[in-house]
């Protein structure tokens, strides 16, 4: 291995609109400690070239295609760490991170990141608190799963992000088209956890993520958001607020459930983005995402605390223990303009001001389809972030500025049930 330079390799930027914001952080965070960051991205640079100092384009989905570039990089430079924050791509960067001998979430912590049905298994075997569960191939299957558990129950696959597939259903009968949808969804992600759903039982009560870091084993929250959700029986996630001075953040129950969770999970060393039930009987984990939070959900986080998740990536990543003090006190949301019925659309114009509005922005190109769920999802034509000293007063300022959003666009027909559902399309930044 040559040492000609040491470096941080990134394994895919992410969008401009989602991703710039960390990856500025990250590549000043590394700067400043002397190292280069090397990115192996899938789409041709543009934005990028800013920020790394050395780009190589291949499909970094052929699993195979993007360990093999990784390790021509390794004999070229030294590689001290690695990031990663596409939820498709964890798998393949925790499996490098241990080849490279550099801190990573381990081989046993990702599969129970990425395989939500791992992660129940273990989570329940770990003593946590979780919900009836079972992993079915077929309607059969999952009827008598269903049965056993208890309607209502929640149709999922088994190892995709963003809610895709997600669906509630109440009786037998709306069990069928939810198993069905689910098992779909799963067929647009990776190979092994294709076709077929996981069914569980709906836990009842408020739903929030944490955002977190976790150095050498030790759990290390950084902020708490609470969510917003619509497009029901499904689960579209339509807003976040995140308080910094958040009581969950001080809640001994819900840090210890955290802290457990990622010790069964041998999640070693990362940033983690869990999603969690605020039930009757406790704090229940849905799961456990090896990652940053989606959604600007970490923009909202460093707004609102002042803590910067680019900074702790690469701390992280570098086996350094981060500085997660919080230095703001303040309440920061977002809140995603979503159609009613599948749209052509023509035109989006977002507020330039509101009251406490720190950016907004469209989502999608004149002349994008947007699909909600079956046929599609994260079909989002605008979103407003908002500023305020309290939860209340930012929820209200959120809904003043996404009211003065505007789009014009034309109902098409929903796409026949049984079809491949539509992928997120369209987005502003298509890193061309």
């Amino acid at each position: 291995m040559s040492s000609s330079k040491s470096v941080l390799l990134v394994i895919g930027s992410g969008l401009k609109l989602y991703r710039e914001y960390l990856v500025r952080s990250a590549s000043a965070r590394a700067r400043r400690a002397g190292y280069e960051l090397v990115l192996i991205n899938n789409l041709r640079p543009t934005w990028q070239h800013e920020y790394f100092d050395e780009i190589t384009v291949v499909n970094v989905f052929d699993h195979e295609l993007l360990a093999k570039t990784a390790r021509e990089i390794a004999a070229r430079h030294t590689v001290v760490g690695l990031l990663c924050w596409d939820e498709p791509l964890v798998m393949p960067a925790a499996e490098l991170a241990v080849e490279f001998g550099v801190p990573g979430l381990s081989i046993p912590g990702v599969h129970g990141c990425r395989d939500k049905y791992s992660a129940r298994t273990r989570l329940t075997e770990g003593g946590l608190l979780q919900p009836g569960f079972a992993l079915t191939a077929n309607l059969a299957q999952a009827r008598i799963a269903a049965a056993r558990i208890g309607y209502p129950v929640v149709a999922k696959p088994r190892a995709l992000g963003a809610s895709m597939g997600v669906v509630l259903a109440r009786t037998e009968r709306e069990l069928e088209d939810a198993f069905q949808v689910a098992s779909d969804a799963s067929l647009v992600g990776d190979e092994p956890f294709r076709g077929g759903a996981i069914i569980e039982e709906y836990a009842v009560g408020p739903e929030i993520s944490i955002d977190g870091a976790v150095h050498k084993g030790e759990y290390l929250p950084m902020f708490v958001a609470r969510k917003r959700t619509g497009c029901y029986p499904y689960f579209e996630e339509t807003g976040h607020v995140v308080d910094a001075s958040d009581p969950l953040l001080d809640d001994p129950v819900l840090m210890d459930t955290l802290a457990r969770a990622h010790r069964v999970l041998g999640i070693e060393d990362g940033i983690t983005h869990s999603e969690v039930r605020l039930t009757e009987r406790g704090p229940l984990i849905i799961e456990i995402n090896g990652r940053v939070g989606g959604d600007l959900i970490p923009f909202l986080g460093k707004v609102a605390t002042g803590i910067d998740p680019g900074e702790v990536m690469v701390d992280v990543a570098l086996g350094q223990r981060p500085d997660i003090t919080r230095t703001r006190r303040a309440a920061v949301g977002i809140r995603f303009g979503y159609p009613e019925h599948d749209c052509l659309v023509r035109s989006v114009r977002v507020p330039d001001e509101a009251p406490g509005l720190v950016t907004a922005s469209p989502m999608v190109e004149p002349g994008t389809t947007l699909r909600l769920p079956p046929g599609g999802y994260i079909a989002r034509h605008s979103f407003v972030v908002c500023r305020a000293d309290d939860p209340q007063t930012c929820e209200e300022r959120l809904d003043a500025a996404a009211a003065m959003v505007e789009v014009d666009a034309e109902q098409v027909a929903p796409k026949p049930r049984g079809a491949m559902l539509e992928m997120p399309a369209g987005l502003l930044d298509v890193d061309e």
